[in-house]
Parts: C-alpha cells; structure tokens; sequence
C-alpha cells in the first residue's frame, strides 16, 4: 500500500526505483534541493467543500491579489480578449480532439492548425508556416538552427544587439550545447550597425543573422537591402516581430526574409503569471523541410468531401532523431486555436485598427511625458509603434518614476537602468488612465 495519499507507488516500487538511480532513500535523492523548499508536512489541502465554497475561497485568494494599469511591454502587452474567442475555444470538436495523428478522429484539431497557417502565412508574407512553438525566444532560436543546418558546414550566427536579451539569451543556450559561436552586431542610435554588418559578414562562416522589427526598444528599424546583403554572404536573414504588428508595418516576408519568427502574445492572449506564450516561424518553401513542428494540409476523402491531415512532419517524434530537424514536442494547440480566432474575429481590417489605437495613444503619451521636461525620447526619431524608450531628466530615476506609477495602480513600463524606461501602450489604455501616467510623472 502506498504511504503517500497522492502518489500509487508502494514502498517496494520505491525501493527498486531509487536502486535503479543509485540513491539509497528519498532523502539522498532530493539531497541538491535546499532543505528550506522541502515540504515536511502534510500537503495544506483542506477536507471536501460544496461548490459555493470552492469559489468564496478561490475570490478570496484572488482579492489579495494587486491588479495594476499596465503600461508594460517588452514583449507582453496587455491586449483585449473578445468573449467570442473563448466561445470558440470551448466547443467541442476543437476542444477535445487532442491528437492531429489520427485525422480520421481530429478533424477539429488539424482545421484549426490549417486556419492558423494560413492566415499566419498572410500575415507574414511568407510560404509555409509550422503548427507553432513554445514562445517567440524559443522560435528564434529554432530558426538558428534551421540556419546552420540548412548551411551544412558554417557554424557561426550574428545577432543584433536591439534583439530583445530574454530572446537572446535563450538564443545563445541553444547555441552552447550546439556549439554554434553567436557574435553581436552592435547598435547605433538605438538601431543595428549596418557598417558592423557587412564587416561581420566579410569574415565568412556566417550561416545566419538574427535582427527583430520592432526592435526591444519598439523601433521600427529600416532592413532595406539588408536580404541581398546577407544572402551574398550565403546566409540567411531571420526576422523576429510580435505577430501583432505585422497587420501594421511592413512584414517579413516583404524584407526578403528566409526565416519569420516571433510571438503571437499580442493576438489578444491574456497576461498571466509569465504565459502562455505563442511562438511562430514562417519561412519560404525552400527551407519548408528543415523547419521544426509539423504542417496541416487540406485534402479531400473518399467521398469527395473536404478534409484535413498531416502533410509534413519532421520533428524527433515522429521520424528517426538523426534525421529530425528539432525535438520540439508541442504545437501548444490551444495557443494555436487562440490566435487563430483571434486573427479570423478581427480581419485584416481590424488588427490594422488595433494597431492605430495603440499608435496614436503611445504618441500621444509620448509628447505628453516629454512635455513635463522630466522624460524625454531615447531615439525621437526613430518610428515605433505602441512602444517607446524614454530617459529621465537629471535627478529622476526609473525607480522613482516606478514607485510613484505603482502608488496609483499604474505598472508604468520596463526599466533598462535607472535612467532608462521602456513604456507600451495598447488600445485598452483609456484617455483616463493616460491623464492620470502623466499626471503621476508631473507631481514626481
């Protein structure tokens, strides 16, 4: 009989299992875990409640919680959720129709991956989308490797310094256990260096280069040219974007990327708690096979009628490890079906909308905050979208400004150093809310 009430597990399996790790007891095998994390008592779960209970407790936690206006961004922007998509979300062919290798029983599952690449392949401007990844810094770095393994010999990755540093970070831990070497292309007023570009891809052994627009400090940086430059080099160019933005500025596709990749948060999935996230990666037909994830094609059946199946799936689960393109095991299919009610909801016409919201807000808010002669534009003439780097006047801080906008239930950006502060606005921020940023930043 088992001794935990959670787990089925009798003291004889567990024996043979700790055997078989080569510890001598429980104790031995968390040993590496600080002893303070460890649980040493019962599990805090109280005995069975009615359902009116259940929900009193779970407002009550929730009224403990501390819900801020948020003007944060960074690659989480507050974006509305129409009730329609959750209507969506919850029926019950998309819902519960898990697995897309049995198209027989999954029809629901594979249409909405299908949807999903087609209208991300219309966003982008790219040929071919995948089922989707983890989250936009997972998708880049999958992209880098597509990258070196499309190259066959060259080993070597350049990536912009204006590429978001979560991004790059993970990024450069793909690359260690890889042993691909990725170099940074500095910045220059707050865009990449083109001159420190073409010198980098002078150098040879270049596979690929890793820009993003917008940029982490919201740029809209100019890649004119730079897909010639770079395919001369024989490299690839990959593009990082938030989905979002893409209804608005130029797409990658129209850059002459090879690679599209980014995260489809900002197609109105809400904040919570660090995800979920939406990664996803286009690219062109001729990399369509050393792309990760899987592609949902629509066919017809035996009686002419139309239908939805696996057309390509080149990931480790499905084909032999040495000749899988990446071991991503998700296509994070709910995300998927999110984004693509999202996209299908709104139209073209909408997200191009939603776009000039936020535009016309954070500009506005933009000249206000500079107004007050204690903020000013990192990079005034850069374009950006709905976010914007600003630096404090001389004796202002970020902290300061941060701890004031928290006092009145405003999370008012991200800050770089305690001069810099990066501030995102989307079309939920409400002229009140606005008034009331600028006001906190006047009384500083």
């Amino acid at each position: 009989m088992s001794q935990h009430r959670y787990l089925p597990h009798t003291p004889a399996q567990i024996d043979e299992m700790l055997r078989a790790c080569g510890a001598s007891s429980l104790d031995d095998l968390y040993a590496d875990v600080d002893p303070s994390l460890r649980l040493k008592g019962r599990y805090a779960l109280p005995d069975a409640l009615s359902e009116v209970e259940v929900r009193r407790g779970f407002d009550a936690l929730n009224a403990q919680n501390t819900v801020l206006t948020c003007f944060a961004g960074c690659g989480a922007y507050d974006h509305y959720t129409p009730a329609a998509i959750q209507a969506v979300m919850q029926r019950s062919e998309y819902l519960t129709a898990y697995t897309p290798y049995q198209p027989e029983i999954s029809q629901g599952t594979l249409q909405y991956i299908f949807e999903y690449q087609s209208m991300m392949c219309e966003l982008t401007r790219m040929d071919v989308s995948n089922a989707s990844m983890y989250d936009g810094a997972t998708a880049t770095a999958e992209a880098m490797l597509m990258a070196v393994n499309a190259s066959r010999k060259k080993r070597r990755v350049l990536i912009s310094a204006t590429v978001d540093p979560k991004t790059a970070a993970v990024v450069n831990t793909y690359a260690r256990y890889h042993r691909i070497a990725v170099e940074v292309i500095p910045a220059r007023d707050g865009v990449t260096d083109r001159r420190e570009l073409e010198l980098m891809l002078g150098a040879g052994d270049v596979a690929g280069v890793i820009v993003a627009t917008p940029n982490y400090r919201g740029i809209l940086e100019d890649l004119s040219g730079w897909a010639d430059l770079i395919h001369a080099a024989k490299a690839l160019l990959i593009i990082n974007s938030h989905a979002l933005t893409l209804a608005w500025a130029r797409p990658q596709g129209e850059w002459g990327a090879d690679i599209a990749v980014g995260d489809a948060q900002s197609l109105g999935m809400p904040l919570n708690f660090g995800g979920p996230y939406l990664g996803y990666m286009c690219t062109t037909k001729a990399l369509m096979r050393k792309m990760p994830g899987r592609i949902v094609g629509a066919t017809t059946d035996a009686l002419g009628q139309r239908t939805f199946v696996l057309t390509l799936q080149a990931r480790e689960q499905h084909i032999r490890r040495e000749k899988a393109t990446s071991n991503i095991c998700s296509n994070q299919g709910i995300m998927t079906l999110h984004a693509g009610a999202f996209m299908a909801l709104y139209g073209a016409e909408g997200l191009r909308e939603l776009n000039r919201l936020s535009a016309n807000a954070a500009h506005f808010l933009a000249r206000e905050l500079e107004a007050t002669g204690k903020m000013r534009l990192t990079y005034p003439d850069k374009p950006f979208i709905n976010e914007f780097a600003m630096t404090m006047a001389d004796g202002y801080t970020t902290g300061a400004l941060l701890q004031a906008l928290r006092e009145q239930g405003i999370l008012g950006g991200v800050a770089v150093d305690d001069t810099e502060i990066i501030i995102a606005v989307t079309e939920k921020r409400t002229p009140v809310e606005i008034d009331q940023y600028i006001q906190t930043v006047i009384n500083l």
